[in-house]
């Protein structure tokens, strides 16, 4: 039998887009869960780069605002009601949520890439509504329970971090190996601890921005490269080269975490012959110029990325034994009474910022 919460809320204050940095305060109903479904009380939601882009620009490629949308897919907060057949969370339970589910029945699916799902359910990604919300119902076999030893904003940052788990394996990084991150804003910092946790010993930062680096390093670079001042190939090759001609030197795996074409690039020129290529961010432009025949030449392999599967039990367990860090990318919280002060800040300050955390309560 469905079970409630005795003080259960009957209506959910809600933060919804109705156009271009044209945020409005709504009240919505807030539903019963269905059957395997769990109602969450939300506390804190981090805002994603994508999030902004659809807040300053209302599209991403080709998913474009149209109607009223509800923003925000990193999130965590309290099982508050479940539904008929719900077992693997309690009312009471502080969860993670998976922010995608797919259709459960096709080929992809059933061979465990479900990331690639012809009918996947994203938060956030037009038509479908985010977490921007004090509630938020969601399937049960996608909300995780957190451990004590989690905090609330972790929690909300298990999402990117699961992108970092996915690229690092994506990249078939073991122990040992060299990688290159290139952008060190919350996804290159969540990859560089994937990327450690998996193995690495060699694992440099690039950027452009000095207090990122800072991060970077905090959170377990052991080198950082400032592209500003330098170039990055070069610095790479020197750090790599061992007893190796300067033509061989790079990383065994390289991840552009940037979403630009100039880091594309040097994602692809950055690894050794025969090393990889992780593509987890992507150009605006789909239609790019690149030197495709040095890096085949050299034997790249050029892995993308899109979103993850079955990472977030990994992500929590690394964040538990405390082989990630992620409470060090939060550098800014906002109540969620100010959440369009938080898109404004998080869409124009890159220098001294991180992660931007929404404390919904």
């Amino acid at each position: 039998m469905p079970t409630y919460d005795s003080s259960s809320p009957r209506s959910s204050r809600t933060s919804v887009l109705h156009g271009v940095r044209d945020l409005r305060w709504e009240t919505r109903e807030v539903a019963a869960p269905g059957p395997r479904e769990v109602r969450v009380r939300v506390r804190r939601i981090g805002v994603c780069g994508s999030d902004v882009h659809y807040y300053t620009h209302g599209r991403i490629g080709q998913f474009v605002v149209t109607a009223p949308l509800v923003l925000g897919h990193e999130v965590m907060g309290v099982v508050d009601a479940v539904g008929e057949g719900v077992t693997r969370v309690k009312i009471g339970d502080r969860v993670a949520l998976e922010p995608g589910y797919p259709c459960r029945r096709c080929a992809y699916c059933k061979r465990g890439e479900y990331n690639l799902c012809p009918e996947m359910t994203f938060m956030a990604t037009p038509p479908v509504h985010g977490a921007l919300a004090e509630h938020v119902i969601w399937p049960d076999d996608f909300a995780f329970p957190l451990p004590d030893a989690i905090s609330d904003d972790a929690g909300a940052l298990i999402e990117p971090l699961a992108v970092g788990v996915w690229a690092a394996r994506r990249g078939a990084v073991s122990p040992g190996q060299s990688v290159a991150v290139f952008g060190a804003g919350p996804i290159g910092c969540t990859t560089l601890q994937a990327a450690r946790a998996a193995g690495a010993t060699t694992l440099i930062a690039v950027d452009l921005e000095d207090f990122r680096l800072d991060l970077a390093r905090r959170v377990g670079a052991t080198h950082t490269v400032n592209a500003r001042h330098e170039d990055p190939i070069t610095r790479i090759r020197e750090i790599t080269r061992g007893d190796l001609p300067e033509t061989h030197a790079g990383v065994d795996a390289a991840f552009e975490t940037a979403g630009s074409l100039p880091t594309t690039r040097l994602s692809l020129a950055a690894p050794r012959p025969g090393g990889t290529t992780v593509l987890v961010g992507l150009p605006p432009d789909p239609e790019v110029s690149l030197d495709i025949v040095s890096a085949a030449s050299r034997e790249v392999s050029i892995r993308g990325v899109f979103r993850y599967a079955n990472c977030y039990p990994a992500a929590i367990a690394l964040v538990e034994s405390g082989a990630v860090d992620l409470d060090a990318l939060v550098t800014h919280r906002y109540p969620f009474e100010q959440t369009p002060e938080a898109f404004e800040f998080a869409g124009g300050e890159k220098r001294a910022s991180m992660k931007v955390m929404i404390d919904v309560g």
